[in-house]
């Protein structure tokens, strides 16, 4: 049996057919499934004040979140390192789940008023999210240099006129 270049090229390209329509396949089903996450997430929002005791980028386990919650996540979930918070609301201690964004400006110690749908804090309400982000040294010189550098451009434009 004679196998060509041409014959291998068509072979390589239905499998590569193949796994792109796999992908994308999958992909519409994900998509499907974040739609109603968020809409769920939509129905379920409401306004509560925390107090933020801890908050920690950690596997999820039955230690740190309630029994039923661990064993209803999938897999992927429970491999996964998530941004839990530990808060009080009302009289209750919980751990709460986050995305990074409000990970990232969620202030220890401090009363927030927050967005909940269930145990996933949404956003924070009253806040500017960009603001109060914690910024590396290199941002932190890059702001200053823009800053100074129009200023310095305000500056010769009053000169000229």
């Amino acid at each position: 049996m004679n196998v060509t270049a041409s014959d291998i090229l068509i072979i390589t390209l239905v499998l590569v057919a193949a796994a792109l329509a796999g992908l994308y396949y999958l992909n519409r089903k994900s998509v499907r499934r974040m739609i109603q996450a968020q809409e769920f997430i939509n129905q379920n929002r409401m306004t509560v004040q925390i107090f933020v005791i801890d908050k920690k980028q950690e596997k999820p386990s039955a230690t740190n979140l309630p029994k039923a919650v661990f064993e209803q996540m999938p897999k992927t979930a429970k491999i996964r390192k998530a941004n839990l918070v530990k808060a009080k609301v009302g009289p209750q201690i919980v751990t709460l789940m986050c995305d990074k964004p409000v990970y990232d400006v969620l202030p220890v110690k401090k009363n927030v008023k927050v967005d909940i749908a269930g145990m996933y804090i949404v956003s924070m309400t009253g806040l500017n999210l960009a603001d109060k982000k914690k910024k590396t040294f290199t941002e932190k010189i890059t702001a200053k240099l823009n800053n100074t550098m129009s200023a310095q451009s305000s500056e010769e434009t009053k000169k000229k006129k």
